[in-house]
Protein backbone atom coordinates (compact mmCIF):
# COMPACT_ATOMS: atom_id res chain seq x y z
CA UNK A 1 0.00 0.00 0.00
CA UNK A 2 1.47 3.36 -1.05
CA UNK A 3 -1.17 5.54 0.57
CA UNK A 4 0.50 8.46 2.34
CA UNK A 5 -1.00 9.57 5.67
CA UNK A 6 0.21 12.88 7.07
CA UNK A 7 -0.46 13.51 10.77
CA UNK A 8 -0.92 17.07 11.99
CA UNK A 9 -2.44 18.82 15.00
CA UNK A 10 -4.59 21.80 13.97
CA UNK A 11 -6.30 22.21 17.34
CA UNK A 12 -5.42 21.02 20.83
CA UNK A 13 -2.07 19.76 22.09
CA UNK A 14 -1.66 15.99 22.27
CA UNK A 15 0.60 13.58 24.13
CA UNK A 16 3.39 12.92 21.58
CA UNK A 17 3.35 9.23 22.51
CA UNK A 18 -0.12 8.94 20.97
CA UNK A 19 1.16 10.27 17.66
CA UNK A 20 4.09 7.85 17.80
CA UNK A 21 1.75 4.97 18.63
CA UNK A 22 -0.65 5.83 15.82
CA UNK A 23 2.24 6.18 13.36
CA UNK A 24 3.56 2.74 14.30
CA UNK A 25 0.11 1.13 14.03
CA UNK A 26 -0.56 2.73 10.64
CA UNK A 27 2.82 1.66 9.30
CA UNK A 28 2.05 -1.88 10.45
CA UNK A 29 -1.18 -1.61 8.43
CA UNK A 30 0.86 -0.75 5.35
CA UNK A 31 0.51 3.02 5.16
CA UNK A 32 3.33 5.47 4.51
CA UNK A 33 3.18 7.92 7.42
CA UNK A 34 4.71 11.35 7.99
CA UNK A 35 4.29 13.81 10.85
CA UNK A 36 3.97 17.58 10.48
CA UNK A 37 6.73 19.75 12.01
CA UNK A 38 4.50 21.15 14.76
CA UNK A 39 2.21 18.16 15.35
CA UNK A 40 3.76 17.50 18.77
CA UNK A 41 3.98 21.16 19.73
CA UNK A 42 2.52 22.85 22.79
CA UNK A 43 1.43 26.45 23.15
CA UNK A 44 -0.89 26.63 26.13
CA UNK A 45 -3.83 24.37 25.33
CA UNK A 46 -2.94 24.39 21.63
CA UNK A 47 -0.56 22.31 19.51
CA UNK A 48 1.55 25.29 18.57
CA UNK A 49 0.91 28.92 17.77
CA UNK A 50 -1.79 29.89 15.31
CA UNK A 51 0.87 30.44 12.65
CA UNK A 52 2.52 27.06 13.27
CA UNK A 53 -0.75 25.15 13.09
CA UNK A 54 -1.82 27.11 10.03
CA UNK A 55 1.50 26.49 8.26
CA UNK A 56 1.25 22.74 8.87
CA UNK A 57 -2.29 22.58 7.55
CA UNK A 58 -1.69 24.78 4.50
CA UNK A 59 1.41 22.78 3.60
CA UNK A 60 -0.49 19.50 3.79
CA UNK A 61 -3.40 20.79 1.72
CA UNK A 62 -1.00 21.96 -1.00
CA UNK A 63 1.17 18.82 -1.07
CA UNK A 64 0.14 16.49 -3.94
CA UNK A 65 2.01 13.62 -2.25
CA UNK A 66 -0.37 13.63 0.74
CA UNK A 67 -3.34 11.30 0.30
CA UNK A 68 -4.82 11.55 3.79
CA UNK A 69 -4.57 14.29 6.40
CA UNK A 70 -5.06 12.64 9.79
CA UNK A 71 -5.81 15.15 12.51
CA UNK A 72 -4.12 14.01 15.71
CA UNK A 73 -6.91 15.20 18.01
CA UNK A 74 -9.70 17.72 18.35
CA UNK A 75 -10.01 19.93 21.40
CA UNK A 76 -10.23 23.54 20.32
CA UNK A 77 -8.28 25.77 17.97
CA UNK A 78 -9.46 25.53 14.37
CA UNK A 79 -11.84 28.46 14.73
CA UNK A 80 -8.78 30.68 15.18
CA UNK A 81 -7.36 29.76 11.77
CA UNK A 82 -10.07 28.28 9.55
CA UNK A 83 -10.57 31.53 7.63
CA UNK A 84 -6.86 31.67 6.78
CA UNK A 85 -6.54 28.31 5.05
CA UNK A 86 -4.98 28.67 1.64
CA UNK A 87 -7.52 27.86 -1.03
CA UNK A 88 -4.94 28.94 -3.61
CA UNK A 89 -2.37 26.37 -2.46
CA UNK A 90 -4.95 23.61 -2.45
CA UNK A 91 -6.22 24.50 -5.91
CA UNK A 92 -2.69 24.61 -7.31
CA UNK A 93 -2.08 21.11 -6.01
CA UNK A 94 -5.32 19.85 -7.51
CA UNK A 95 -4.67 21.55 -10.85
CA UNK A 96 -1.33 19.76 -10.96
CA UNK A 97 -3.11 16.44 -11.18
CA UNK A 98 -3.74 15.55 -7.55
CA UNK A 99 -7.32 14.92 -6.43
CA UNK A 100 -6.78 16.59 -3.07
CA UNK A 101 -6.27 14.90 0.31
CA UNK A 102 -8.95 13.25 2.43
CA UNK A 103 -9.25 14.93 5.83
CA UNK A 104 -9.91 12.59 8.78
CA UNK A 105 -11.04 13.44 12.29
CA UNK A 106 -13.98 14.52 14.45
CA UNK A 107 -14.89 16.90 17.27
CA UNK A 108 -13.18 20.25 16.55
CA UNK A 109 -12.31 18.84 13.12
CA UNK A 110 -15.95 19.53 12.24
CA UNK A 111 -14.60 22.92 11.15
CA UNK A 112 -12.50 21.17 8.53
CA UNK A 113 -15.41 18.97 7.44
CA UNK A 114 -17.29 22.19 6.71
CA UNK A 115 -14.29 23.70 4.91
CA UNK A 116 -13.86 20.55 2.84
CA UNK A 117 -17.51 20.59 1.83
CA UNK A 118 -17.16 24.17 0.65
CA UNK A 119 -14.03 23.39 -1.40
CA UNK A 120 -14.79 20.02 -2.92
CA UNK A 121 -12.69 17.72 -0.70
CA UNK A 122 -13.80 14.43 0.77
CA UNK A 123 -13.58 14.01 4.52
CA UNK A 124 -14.11 11.19 6.99
CA UNK A 125 -15.66 11.56 10.44
CA UNK A 126 -13.61 8.97 12.27
CA UNK A 127 -10.84 7.91 14.62
CA UNK A 128 -7.83 10.06 15.46
CA UNK A 129 -4.48 9.18 17.00
CA UNK A 130 -5.50 8.15 20.53
CA UNK A 131 -7.89 5.41 19.46
CA UNK A 132 -5.79 4.34 16.49
CA UNK A 133 -2.87 3.84 18.89
CA UNK A 134 -4.79 2.25 21.75
CA UNK A 135 -7.66 0.19 20.33
CA UNK A 136 -6.92 -3.38 19.20
CA UNK A 137 -6.00 -3.58 15.53
CA UNK A 138 -8.90 -5.95 14.91
CA UNK A 139 -11.48 -3.87 16.81
CA UNK A 140 -14.59 -2.81 14.92
CA UNK A 141 -13.80 0.94 14.81
CA UNK A 142 -10.21 0.42 13.55
CA UNK A 143 -11.25 -2.25 11.05
CA UNK A 144 -14.02 -0.05 9.59
CA UNK A 145 -11.75 3.02 9.58
CA UNK A 146 -9.25 1.07 7.51
CA UNK A 147 -12.07 -0.18 5.28
CA UNK A 148 -13.25 3.36 4.68
CA UNK A 149 -9.81 4.59 3.65
CA UNK A 150 -9.61 1.76 1.14
CA UNK A 151 -12.60 3.41 -0.51
CA UNK A 152 -15.09 0.74 0.48
CA UNK A 153 -18.74 1.53 1.16
CA UNK A 154 -19.74 1.59 4.82
CA UNK A 155 -23.02 -0.16 5.64
CA UNK A 156 -24.56 -0.19 9.11
CA UNK A 157 -27.62 -1.97 10.50
CA UNK A 158 -28.85 -0.64 13.84
CA UNK A 159 -31.55 -1.73 16.29
CA UNK A 160 -34.74 0.27 16.60
CA UNK A 161 -34.90 3.21 18.99
CA UNK A 162 -38.13 4.62 20.48
CA UNK A 163 -37.32 8.12 19.20
CA UNK A 164 -36.62 7.04 15.64
CA UNK A 165 -38.95 8.32 12.92
CA UNK A 166 -39.50 6.07 9.93
CA UNK A 167 -38.59 7.03 6.40
CA UNK A 168 -35.99 6.72 3.70
CA UNK A 169 -33.79 9.38 2.14
CA UNK A 170 -30.58 9.73 0.17
CA UNK A 171 -28.53 12.89 0.37
CA UNK A 172 -25.26 14.61 1.18
CA UNK A 173 -24.15 13.93 4.75
CA UNK A 174 -23.10 17.08 6.62
CA UNK A 175 -22.49 18.08 10.22
CA UNK A 176 -20.39 16.72 13.06
CA UNK A 177 -19.99 18.21 16.53
CA UNK A 178 -23.04 20.25 17.53
CA UNK A 179 -21.12 22.83 19.57
CA UNK A 180 -18.71 23.50 16.71
CA UNK A 181 -21.55 23.80 14.20
CA UNK A 182 -23.29 26.23 16.56
CA UNK A 183 -20.09 28.32 16.72
CA UNK A 184 -19.99 28.50 12.92
CA UNK A 185 -23.51 29.87 12.53
CA UNK A 186 -23.63 33.15 10.57
CA UNK A 187 -20.08 32.63 9.26
CA UNK A 188 -18.91 31.64 5.76
CA UNK A 189 -18.44 28.08 7.10
CA UNK A 190 -21.95 27.53 8.43
CA UNK A 191 -24.37 24.78 7.48
CA UNK A 192 -26.38 27.37 5.58
CA UNK A 193 -23.30 28.38 3.56
CA UNK A 194 -22.63 24.75 2.66
CA UNK A 195 -26.24 24.10 1.71
CA UNK A 196 -26.37 27.24 -0.41
CA UNK A 197 -23.50 25.86 -2.51
CA UNK A 198 -25.59 22.80 -3.42
CA UNK A 199 -29.13 24.17 -3.78
CA UNK A 200 -30.45 21.16 -5.70
CA UNK A 201 -29.26 18.50 -3.25
CA UNK A 202 -30.86 16.90 -0.24
CA UNK A 203 -28.96 16.97 3.06
CA UNK A 204 -28.75 14.57 5.95
CA UNK A 205 -27.50 16.17 9.17
CA UNK A 206 -25.34 14.19 11.62
CA UNK A 207 -24.70 15.62 15.10
CA UNK A 208 -22.90 14.51 18.27
CA UNK A 209 -21.41 16.19 21.33
CA UNK A 210 -19.63 15.72 24.65
CA UNK A 211 -19.69 17.32 28.08
CA UNK A 212 -22.41 19.89 27.40
CA UNK A 213 -25.13 20.82 29.86
CA UNK A 214 -28.58 19.59 28.92
CA UNK A 215 -29.96 23.10 28.52
CA UNK A 216 -26.95 24.12 26.41
CA UNK A 217 -27.87 21.34 23.99
CA UNK A 218 -31.42 22.66 23.88
CA UNK A 219 -30.13 26.18 23.20
CA UNK A 220 -28.05 24.96 20.27
CA UNK A 221 -30.85 22.86 18.83
CA UNK A 222 -33.28 25.77 19.11
CA UNK A 223 -30.75 27.86 17.20
CA UNK A 224 -30.68 25.30 14.39
CA UNK A 225 -34.47 25.27 14.40
CA UNK A 226 -34.99 29.04 14.41
CA UNK A 227 -32.21 29.70 11.89
CA UNK A 228 -33.88 27.33 9.42
CA UNK A 229 -31.27 24.56 9.37
CA UNK A 230 -33.77 21.95 10.55
CA UNK A 231 -36.18 22.98 7.81
CA UNK A 232 -33.56 22.57 5.08
CA UNK A 233 -32.46 19.03 5.88
CA UNK A 234 -34.13 15.83 4.68
CA UNK A 235 -32.90 13.47 7.40
CA UNK A 236 -31.33 13.58 10.87
CA UNK A 237 -28.80 11.16 12.36
CA UNK A 238 -28.23 11.69 16.09
CA UNK A 239 -24.91 10.31 17.29
CA UNK A 240 -23.51 9.95 20.80
CA UNK A 241 -24.04 12.69 23.38
CA UNK A 242 -21.48 11.50 25.90
CA UNK A 243 -20.63 12.79 29.39
CA UNK A 244 -23.90 14.71 29.46
CA UNK A 245 -25.92 14.67 32.68
CA UNK A 246 -29.65 14.42 32.20
CA UNK A 247 -31.41 17.44 33.72
CA UNK A 248 -34.76 16.43 35.19
CA UNK A 249 -35.90 20.05 35.21
CA UNK A 250 -35.83 20.01 31.39
CA UNK A 251 -38.74 17.57 31.46
CA UNK A 252 -37.27 15.19 28.90
CA UNK A 253 -34.13 13.25 28.02
CA UNK A 254 -31.22 14.70 26.09
CA UNK A 255 -32.16 12.70 23.00
CA UNK A 256 -35.75 13.93 23.31
CA UNK A 257 -34.43 17.49 23.48
CA UNK A 258 -32.53 16.96 20.23
CA UNK A 259 -35.48 15.34 18.47
CA UNK A 260 -37.95 18.05 19.52
CA UNK A 261 -36.11 20.51 17.26
CA UNK A 262 -37.18 18.33 14.31
CA UNK A 263 -40.70 17.58 15.57
CA UNK A 264 -42.54 19.75 13.06
CA UNK A 265 -40.94 18.03 10.07
CA UNK A 266 -41.63 14.59 8.61
CA UNK A 267 -38.18 13.44 7.49
CA UNK A 268 -36.60 10.30 8.96
CA UNK A 269 -34.75 10.51 12.27
CA UNK A 270 -32.23 7.94 13.50
CA UNK A 271 -31.19 8.15 17.15
CA UNK A 272 -28.15 6.69 18.98
CA UNK A 273 -25.86 6.14 16.00
CA UNK A 274 -22.48 4.86 17.32
CA UNK A 275 -20.28 7.82 16.41
CA UNK A 276 -18.86 10.60 18.54
CA UNK A 277 -16.61 10.90 21.60
CA UNK A 278 -16.73 7.19 22.38
CA UNK A 279 -14.50 4.20 21.69
CA UNK A 280 -17.09 2.71 19.34
CA UNK A 281 -16.76 5.67 17.01
CA UNK A 282 -17.75 4.25 13.63
CA UNK A 283 -16.68 6.17 10.53
CA UNK A 284 -18.95 8.20 8.27
CA UNK A 285 -18.08 9.90 5.00
CA UNK A 286 -18.91 13.59 5.22
CA UNK A 287 -19.88 15.73 2.23
CA UNK A 288 -20.62 12.46 0.42
CA UNK A 289 -23.61 10.32 -0.48
CA UNK A 290 -25.50 8.81 2.42
CA UNK A 291 -28.63 6.67 2.45
CA UNK A 292 -30.68 6.20 5.60
CA UNK A 293 -33.63 3.81 5.94
CA UNK A 294 -35.57 3.78 9.20
CA UNK A 295 -38.50 1.51 10.05
CA UNK A 296 -40.07 0.08 13.20
CA UNK A 297 -37.71 -2.91 13.24
CA UNK A 298 -34.25 -1.55 12.41
CA UNK A 299 -32.33 1.22 10.69
CA UNK A 300 -29.77 1.10 7.91
CA UNK A 301 -27.14 3.68 6.98
CA UNK A 302 -25.05 3.44 3.84
CA UNK A 303 -22.12 5.86 3.62
CA UNK A 304 -19.92 5.97 0.55
CA UNK A 305 -17.14 8.20 -0.75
Amino acid sequence: MNTHIHILSPSGAINPALIDGAKLRLEEMGYQVSVAPHAKGVCGRFAGTEEERLDDLNAALADPAVDIILCARGGYGLQQIIDRLSVIGYRLAVSGGAKGPIVVGFSDITELHQWCGLHGLQSLHGLMCKHIAELPADSEPVRLWHQALRGETLEYTLPKHPLNRAGEVAGRLVGGNLSVLYGLQATPYSLHALMDMHPNEKFILFIEDIGERHYHIDRMMQNLRMSGVMARISGLIVGQFSDVEEDGLMGCSVYETVCRAAAEYDYPVLVDFPAGHVERNLPLWMNSECVMRVNNKESKVVSRI
